[in-house]
C-alpha cells in the first residue's frame, strides 16, 4: 500500500512509497482509508516536539485521523463488520492514517454520520474529541458561561464554537474580518479582529478559555479568566499536575513544572486552573459527535482536499497558519 512516512524526527518532508498492509489483531479492524485530516499534531509529531510524552519508532507513518470502510475483522470485533464506512482517531501508539490502509483497535472508531461523504468524515475526529472533552469533560460547560475560544476559523476553533452554542454558552472568538460571516454562521456571539485588537483588552470575566494558540496568547488568557474560571490548553506546555495524571516519570514532571513555573504564577495570580489537554480516542465519543452530526448540531468545514502524493503540499499548507477550517487528504477514489 502507498503511505507517507519519515525515517527520523525534523525530516524536512515525508515520503510515499510502498509498505506492507498492516496485520489485524484479535480487536482491531483493518480499515481502506478513503479521507484523512492534516493536524498540527501531525506537524509536531514529524519535528519530533512530541518527544518528552511519545517515542516512535522509525520508520513512521504519519497521520491521526480518517474515514473509510472496513476490510476485515479481528476474530474477537463483534460490533463491527466488513462494510461498514467508520471514522476515528488512531491511538498515539499506533498512528499512521496518511495510508491507504490502517490496522486500528475497534473501540477508537465510531460508524460515520450518515449524512456526511467520507471527506467531511474525515474532518471530524481528532477536533471532534478534543473540542468535546476540552468544553464536556473537563471545563464542563453550563448554560450562559462565557467561553473564549481563539482562532474561530480554524479546525477546532469551527467545531468547538458549534459545541460551545450547544452547551448554551456565549462565545466569544478572535478571527480575521474576512472570516467574520463563517464564525458568525456556527454561532460565535463577540468576534475579534485580531489584526486590529487584542483580545486582553476586550474581553473580562470570562469562565473558560480554550487556548489553540499557546505562547503570549496562552498567557493573555489569565488577563480575561474569572477566578475560579478554567483554561485549557492544546498549544501550551503541559505542566507537572499533567506529567502526574499522564503517569510520566518523576523526573520529566519535575523538568514540566520548571518549564511551566510562569504559567503556575499566573494561574495562582488568577485563581484559575490551567489544564493541558492530550485528547484520547474514544468510540463512545465518536458516537456521540456522529449524533450531533446528524442533528445538524456541528457541521464540517473544509478549506481543500489534497490527493496523498502531494502530502507535502498539505503540509506547507497546514503550517502557514491560513487554512479555514479542515485539510483533507485523499487517498483513494469513494
Amino acid at each position: 500500500m502507498q503511505a507517507a512516512i519519515i525515517t527520523k524526527y525534523k525530516q524536512t518532508t515525508p515520503t510515499v512509497t510502498e509498505v506492507p498492509i498492516p496485520t489485524v489483531a484479535p480487536t482491531d479492524v483493518l480499515v481502506k482509508i478513503i479521507a484523512a485530516s492534516v493536524n498540527p499534531i501531525d506537524l509536531k509529531t514529524k519535528d519530533g516536539d512530541l518527544r518528552l510524552l511519545l517515542q516512535y519508532p522509525m520508520p513512521l507513518i504519519m497521520g491521526s485521523d480518517f474515514a473509510g470502510t472496513i476490510t476485515a475483522v479481528g476474530a474477537q470485533v463483534t460490533d463491527f463488520k466488513v462494510g461498514d464506512a467508520v471514522y476515528g482517531r488512531a491511538p498515539k501508539d499506533r498512528i499512521g492514517t496518511f495510508a491507504e490502509f490502517i490496522a486500528i483497535d475497534h473501540q477508537a472508531i465510531a460508524l460515520k454520520p450518515a449524512n456526511l461523504n467520507f471527506e467531511e468524515a474525515a474532518a471530524i475526529p481528532l477536533v471532534g474529541l478534543t473540542s468535546y472533552q476540552a468544553l464536556h469533560d473537563i471545563m464542563h460547560i453550563q448554560p450562559g458561561q462565557k467561553v473564549f475560544i481563539p482562532g474561530g476559523s480554524g479546525g477546532i476553533g469551527i467545531i468547538a464554537i458549534q459545541l460551545a452554542k450547544y452547551f448554551g454558552a456565549y462565545v466569544a472568538t478572535t478571527t480575521s474580518a474576512k472570516h467574520f460571516d463563517l464564525v458568525q454562521s456556527l454561532g460565535a456571539d463577540k468576534i475579534i479582529d485580531y489584526h486590529q485588537q487584542d483580545f486582553a483588552d476586550v474581553l473580562s470575566n470570562y469562565d473558560a478559555v480554550l487556548d489553540t494558540r499557546g505562547g503570549r496568547s496562552l498567557e493573555a488568557a489569565f488577563q480575561i479568566i474569572k477566578p475560579g474560571g478554567q483554561i485549557v490548553s492544546i498549544a501550551g506546555l503541559p505542566n507537572a499536575r499533567f506529567g502526574k495524571d499522564y503517569g510520566l516519570p518523576l523526573w520529566k514532571q519535575w523538568l514540566l513544572g520548571l518549564a511551566t513555573r510562569k504559567l503556575s504564577r499566573l494561574e495562582k495570580q488568577a485563581q484559575a486552573t490551567y489544564s493541558f489537554l492530550f485528547m484520547q480516542p474514544s468510540s463512545q465519543q465518536l458516537v456521540r459527535l456522529r449524533q450531533l452530526i446528524e442533528q445538524g448540531v456541528i457541521n464540517p468545514v473544509i478549506d481543500r482536499v489534497i490527493p496523498l502524493a502531494d502530502i507535502n503540499k498539505a503540509l506547507e499548507y497546514s503550517h502557514s497558519g491560513h487554512a479555514t477550517g479542515k485539510i483533507i487528504i485523499s487517498l483513494q477514489p469513494n
